[in-house]
């Protein structure tokens, strides 16, 4: 079985990595994470989320990650914006993509973004409109794409429904989450043969979270089917508040690991990645939740 010759990564540390940090992260830590991982060779870096502060405090300061970042040539910059007046804002601070995030599941939908999943894509499709007039690119999250932690297990075909939905509304990419880590190999393979039925596998992304330890074998059974894009987390950071013993986001370092071992192309230099989990890592007073990371580490303390 033929496995992609190059897969993009897409880093999703300085926005969902962060957003549930109980301390404040300064602006400048930001950026300079941000810049660093760009730096490295990622090609995208999703940056902050136009969200209201009352509901994630941690991305207040929005619009001046955008308008500050120094922008490298060829790397993307996401944003987030749940609805019209967020894509407004980051419109203004100089948004180039922005991404809309759904879920799979009512219950899910209803405590996460307070609508029901009809209700949800009707919110976005006035940003999809708006987006296809600024000439500004959307991607599409889909939450709770194998298990919810209010509903339990999530039929394919309902990922499929939503999925289909993005991609008509004009979403370009479709990441679909295992927001709660409890994905194994085959579930997944069966969720993506069911969203690759209604949308082409190259606008398929896979973003899974280890929880249960599963997201790299996860991520191999998506490459054995063709999805080729991957989101990812320096150091593992972030997760889902809602989902028991999250453990987060897989991290950058190890899914790079791996996909070097497998002879795939990314573009990422993996030790300077390394050192940038274990730099805001040290910043946030946290260890890197990636082995990899930590292997390489501490092999080159030894030296």
């Amino acid at each position: 079985m033929s496995l992609p010759d190059k897969v993009r990564i897409v880093e999703v540390g300085a926005r969902d990595g962060l957003q549930n940090e109980k301390q404040e992260v300064p602006t400048a830590v930001k950026l300079e994470l941000i810049e660093r991982l760009a730096d490295a060779g990622l090609p995208a870096v999703e940056a902050t989320a136009f969200v209201s502060p009352k509901w994630i405090p941690q991305m207040a300061d929005h619009t001046e990650v955008l308008e500050r970042i120094r922008r490298k040539a060829g790397v993307d910059y996401p944003v987030l914006t749940p609805n019209l007046k967020g894509f407004e804002a980051a419109r203004a601070a100089g948004a180039t993509e922005v991404a809309i995030f759904g879920a799979a599941s009512e219950a899910f939908s209803k405590k996460n973004i307070n609508c029901s999943i009809a209700e949800s894509l009707e919110r976005f499709r006035p940003v999809t409109d708006a987006a296809r007039e600024a000439n500004i690119k959307v991607r599409g999250y889909i939450s709770c794409v194998v298990g919810c932690p209010y509903e339990g297990e999530i039929e394919p075909d309902k990922v499929a429904d939503v999925a289909e939905a993005l991609f008509h509304m004009g979403c370009y990419e479709i990441s679909l989450g295992d927001t709660i880590g409890v994905g194994t190999p085959a579930k997944i393979q069966r969720m993506i043969k069911a969203c690759a039925h209604r949308v082409p596998i190259e606008q398929l992304a896979g973003h899974y979270h280890d929880t249960y330890g599963q997201a790299l074998a996860n991520i191999y059974a998506s490459l054995e089917l063709g999805v080729a894009t991957f989101d990812s987390s320096i150091a593992g950071l972030g997760g889902c508040p809602y989902a028991a013993g999250a453990s987060g986001n897989v991290a950058t370092e190890d899914v790079v690991y791996m996909l070097n071992g497998l002879g795939i192309e990314t573009g990422v230099d993996l030790d300077r990645i390394v050192e940038i989990g274990q730099w805001i890592c040290g910043v946030l007073g946290k260890e890197p939740a990636t082995k990899a990371g930590r292997a390489i580490a501490a092999k080159k303390k030894a030296a």
